[in-house]
């Protein structure tokens, strides 16, 4: 799939909602991300001990850090997005960050970790875990990194 590729909105039906905030691109903001994004998913009727959920909010963890890991530009915030579509049902998980010049492999080429590293194994998990997902550019200053997960 190509890394560029964002179904647009028309292709689905309207979402039953969605939740965005501007968080810092700090850690503090990484996990406040992941629990703001766990209470609405809660709110939205899956509760914190199903597998969905857990699926989900490592998702959102991994996204969340790699903004703030390899996103980050002093002073500039990150922004999270989190829309439930109700066919599937599916979870659409966007995070955008202020680093448009560091784009992620695409997906289906990403390299292998090494049984050595200690960090990148978060993109293989959002492609072991996800329905599916991308990297999308709107503009040259943003990159915005999401994932899709069905909640079923």
């Amino acid at each position: 799939m190509n890394a560029d590729f964002a179904p647009a909105t028309d292709e689905r039906t309207v979402p039953v909602d969605h939740f965005t905030i501007r968080l810092s691109a700090t850690p503090k903001g990484a996990r406040l991300a992941r629990q703001l994004a766990a209470e609405r998913l809660h709110a939205w009727g899956w509760p914190y001990d199903c597998e969905a959920h857990r699926t989900a909010m490592l998702l959102v963890a991994e996204l969340a850090a790699n903004a703030v890991v390899y996103g980050r530009v002093p002073g500039r915030d990150f922004r999270l997005r989190i829309t439930l579509h109700p066919q599937g049902p599916t979870l659409r998980i966007e995070v955008t960050d202020a680093r448009a010049d560091r784009r992620p492999p695409a997906p289906g080429a990403l390299p292998p970790a090494s049984s050595e590293s200690e960090s990148g194994r978060g993109l293989l998990l959002v492609e072991a875990l996800s329905t599916h997902w991308g990297t999308t550019c709107q503009d040259p200053y943003t990159k915005t990194v999401w994932c899709e997960v069905a909640l079923d």
